[in-house]
C-alpha cells in the first residue's frame, strides 16, 4: 500500500552559494536513506529560499517485511552428553527463544544452530522522524547556526515543519519545531501561518500566495522577462549561469527589471563595473552594439503592483559601489604602477616575499625567452634585446596591481587591472598583454595566452610556484593541493602543446633549480609526469606506452599521443593489434641496447626478404607527422602476418635465430623511438 507523502521544512532565508553546492547531494542523500529504510520509492526535492520540500506522489505506508536468519555455534560444540552448552543457550538468548526451539542447518560445510526470524515492516510513519533527522544531518553546508538555547545546528533556524502522510499530520519535532498542517506564503503578502486543508491544495496555496514552487518554473519566468526585456529596449542581457542559479535560489516570486546608473561610470573598466554589480548586488551586465551600457538587470522577489520604487532603490545602492570603483581607479592612475611594498608582503613560509617571488620569476622568463627567442622575434618582429627589456619589464609589473585601491577592493579583478594601467600609463603592448594573461590558463578548457611572449610570462609564474613549493616540502598528497600545483602542470602543458613550444621536463628543472633551495627534482619530475598522463585527452595506456619510450619533452609527448591515440581508436586497429603485440612479445628476448644488426645473406624464406625490404622503405622515408610515420610502420602487418606465418622465429641454428629476432626487435625498437606497443591495450 502507498500513498502521498509531503515534506515541508520551513526556514529562514537559505544562502543561495552553500545550498547550490550541495543540492544534488541533499537529493542523493534523501534517496539512499529511504534505501536503507527499506521504502525506496519516486520522490522529488525542490526548494526555495525558505523551504525544502521532498514530494513523493506514491511512499510504501509500511517496510516490506524481511526474514532474519541466524547462525549459531556448531552442533557438536553446542550439545555436550545431550545437554545445551552456554554456546547454544547464549545463541538461544540472542535469538530470544528457547533453546528446544532452535532448528538446525549447515554453515561453512558444517551443521550448526539455525533460527529463522519473521521481522514485519514497520509503518513508514513511525520512522519519518529518524529519517528526517539522519536527512537534515547529511546536509554538509559548511559553517552552521544555533538559535536560541539550542545546542543542536542547522544552516539556518527553522520556523515550520509540515509532515503529511496522506491527509494526516505525521506528529514529530525537528528543532523544537513540530510537525503541523500549515504553510507560509510570500511576506509581503502575509506573516502569517496558512492552512493547508488538502495535499492537493498545497501548490495552490503557494501559487495564490505568490511563491513559485519549483526553481525550473522561476528560472523559466526570468528567461522570459529577459526576452521580453532584449526585445523593448534593444539591449543585450549577459546570461551568466552561475549568477542566474543563485537568482533562482533566493527568488519565490522573481520579477526581472531593468534599471540604470550614471553614464560617467562607463569611464571604469568593464570587469570592474560588471564585477561590482555581479559580486555584491547580483545584477546581471547590459550590452548594447557590443559594448557594456549603464543599464543592469535586477530580478526582485518584490510581490508588488509597482516596482517604480524597487528600481530606484537598487539603482540607488549600486550608486556608491561604482562611486567607490571610480574613486580607487582615478587614484590608481595618479599612483602609477608601483611594486613599492610587496617586499613587505610574505608570499610563502620559505619562499621569501612576492619581491622575492618576483626575481625568480624574472630569472625564469629571460632563460625561457632565450629558448624560444625564435618563436617570439617571429611573432612579434622585434629584436632579442627590445623583447629582452620588455619581458624584464613586464613580469616586473605583473604583480604591481596588488598594490592598488582597486584590486585591494575586488581581489579576483588581480592581474586585469594592471593591464588597465599599464595600458592607460603608456606601456607597450607587450607588456600590458602579458600582464593580463599571466595567470592564463585559470583552469580546464580556460582561456590560453594569446601570444608566445605573454605564455612566457604565464608559465614563468607557475613555473616558479611549483619549483617554490616542492623546494619547501610542500607537495600535493592525495586529493589536497591547496596550492593547486596541479592546475599548474595543467597549464604548462597546455601552453607548451598550443604554441608548439619544446619543454624537455629534465631539461627545464636541471636549467631552473638553482634558484631554489635543494630538493628531490625526481618527486618534481614524477609530479609532471603524472599529471601529463591526466591532462591529456586519450585512452590511458596510449599515454604510458609514449611515455615508456624515454620521451620526456612534453610537446612531443603530446604530439605522439595524439597520432598514436588516432590510430588506437580507429575500429579495424583491436583486430590487427595482435600481429604488434607478438612483436613486442618475441623482442622480450632480445637486449634492444645491444648490435641489432641484420646479416641478409642468412636469410632462407622469401617472407624474411620482403619483410625487410618494406621495413628499410620505411626507415629511410621522410615523415611530416608521428603519424605518418605510425602508420608506416603499422603498415608492415601484411608483411608481418606473412613472416610469422611462413618464417620459424626460433631456427636451431643459432647465428639465424638471433638473425631473425633482430629483425623483429629492430622494428619494435623503431616503435619504441614513439611509443612503447607492449603498453597499449585495446
Amino acid at each position: 500500500m502507498t500513498d502521498a507523502l509531503l515534506i515541508e521544512i520551513g526556514v529562514e532565508e537559505l544562502p543561495a552559494v552553500p545550498l547550490l553546492k550541495i543540492v544534488t547531494n541533499i537529493e542523493e542523500s534523501w534517496r539512499n536513506i529511504l534505501g536503507e529504510y527499506s521504502l525506496s520509492c519516486d520522490f522529488e526535492f525542490i526548494y526555495t529560499p525558505r523551504r525544502l520540500v521532498l514530494k513523493h506522489a506514491a511512499m510504501p505506508l509500511y517496510q516490506a517485511d524481511s526474514t532474519i536468519e541466524h547462525f549459531g555455534p556448531p552442533v557438536e560444540a553446542a550439545l555436550k552428553e545431550g545437554e545445551p552448552t552456554q554456546a547454544a543457550l547464549g545463541f538461544a538468548k540472542k535469538c530470544g527463544v528457547a533453546f528446544e526451539l532452535l532448528g538446525r542447518g549447515e554453515k561453512g560445510g558444517k551443521e550448526v544452530l539455525y533460527f529463522k526470524q519473521e521481522e514485519k515492516g514497520a509503518p513508514t510513519a513511525s520512522l519519518l522522524q529518524a529519517m528526517l533527522e539522519n536527512w537534515l544531518a547529511s546536509m554538509a553546508f559548511g559553517k552552521m547556526m544555533r538559535w536560541g538555547s539550542r545546542a543542536d545546528e542547522f544552516i539556518r533556524p527553522l520556523r515550520w515543519l509540515q509532515v503529511r502522510l496522506g491527509e494526516a499530520v505525521v506528529p514529530m519535532e525537528l528543532f523544537g519545531v513540530k510537525s503541523d498542517s500549515k504553510t507560509y506564503v510570500h511576506r509581503m503578502l502575509s506573516y502569517e501561518a496558512i492552512a493547508v486543508p488538502t495535499l492537493q491544495s498545497f501548490e495552490e496555496i503557494l501559487s495564490e500566495g505568490a511563491v513559485m514552487l519549483y526553481p525550473k518554473d522561476r528560472e523559466a519566468k526570468i528567461l522570459v522577462e529577459f526576452d521580453a526585456l532584449e526585445a523593448q529596449h534593444g539591449i543585450i542581457i549577459e546570461r551568466d549561469e552561475e549568477l542566474l542559479a543563485e537568482v533562482v535560489a533566493i527568488t519565490e516570486n522573481p520579477k526581472a527589471l531593468l534599471g540604470s546608473f550614471d553614464e560617467g561610470f562607463l569611464a571604469l573598466p568593464p570587469e570592474v563595473i560588471i564585477t561590482s554589480m555581479k559580486e555584491h548586488q547580483r545584477y546581471f551586465p547590459v550590452f548594447e552594439h557590443g559594448k557594456i551600457t549603464n543599464k543592469f538587470v535586477v530580478v526582485s522577489n518584490a510581490y508588488t503592483d509597482d516596482y517604480t520604487k524597487v528600481i530606484a532603490g537598487n539603482e540607488r545602492v549600486l550608486k556608491p559601489r561604482l562611486a567607490d570603483a571610480l574613486f580607487f581607479y582615478t587614484n590608481d592612475l595618479k599612483n602609477g604602477l608601483r611594486t613599492d611594498g610587496l617586499e613587505k608582503v610574505q608570499f610563502i613560509d620559505g619562499l621569501g616575499t612576492l619581491s622575492d617571488k618576483i626575481k625568480r620569476e624574472k630569472n625564469i622568463a629571460i632563460r625561457l625567452l632565450a629558448l624560444y627567442m625564435d618563436k617570439v622575434e617571429q611573432e612579434t618582429g622585434k629584436s632579442s634585446v627590445t623583447l629582452e627589456k620588455a619581458m624584464d619589464r613586464a613580469v616586473g609589473l605583473a604583480k604591481a596591481d596588488l598594490m592598488s585601491e582597486m584590486v585591494y577592493e575586488f581581489t579576483e579583478l588581480q592581474g586585469l587591472m594592471g593591464y588597465y594601467y599599464a595600458k592607460a600609463l603608456g606601456e607597450e603592448e607587450l607588456v600590458f598583454n602579458a600582464i593580463k594573461e599571466q595567470y592564463m590558463p585559470v583552469g580546464e578548457g580556460a582561456e590560453l595566452p594569446h601570444s608566445v611572449f605573454s605564455a612566457i610570462v604565464a608559465m614563468s609564474i607557475k613555473l616558479d610556484t611549483l619549483f617554490g613549493l616542492f623546494s619547501v616540502g610542500k607537495i600535493p598528497t592525495g586529493s589536497k593541493d591547496p596550492f593547486a600545483l596541479r592546475r599548474a602542470v595543467n597549464g604548462v602543458v597546455r601552453i607548451v602543446t598550443a604554441y608548439d613550444l619544446p619543454f624537455n621536463i629534465d631539461d627545464v628543472i636541471t636549467l631552473l633549480k638553482g634558484s631554489y633551495e635543494a630538493f628531490d627534482t625526481m618527486l618534481l619530475s614524477e609530479f609532471i609526469v603524472e599529471r601529463i598522463n591526466k591532462s591529456l585527452p586519450a585512452n590511458p595506456s596510449v599515454i604510458a606506452a609514449v611515455l615508456a619510450s624515454g620521451e620526456r619533452d612534453i610537446n612531443e609527448i603530446a604530439k605522439k599521443v595524439t597520432a598514436l591515440n588516432t590510430i588506437v581508436c580507429a575500429d579495424t586497429f583491436k583486430e590487427q593489434f595482435s600481429t604488434f603485440k607478438r612483436v613486442a612479445n618475441i623482442s622480450k628476448e632480445v637486449d634492444l641496447d645491444s648490435d641489432l644488426s641484420i646479416d641478409v645473406t642468412l636469410f632462407k624464406e622469401e617472407a624474411e626478404v620482403v619483410l625487410y625490404t618494406a621495413y628499410e622503405k620505411v626507415i629511410n622515408a621522410s615523415y611530416h607527422s608521428y603519424k605518418e610515420e605510425l602508420e608506416a610502420l603499422f603498415g608492415l602487418k601484411r608483411e608481418l602476418d606473412t613472416y610469422f606465418d611462413d618464417v620459424m622465429v626460433n631456427a636451431e641454428e643459432l647465428d639465424t635465430r638471433a638473425n631473425r629476432l633482430n629483425t623483429i626487435a629492430s622494428i619494435y625498437k623503431t616503435f619504441k623511438s614513439i611509443a612503447d606497443i607492449k603498453e597499449i591495450t585495446v
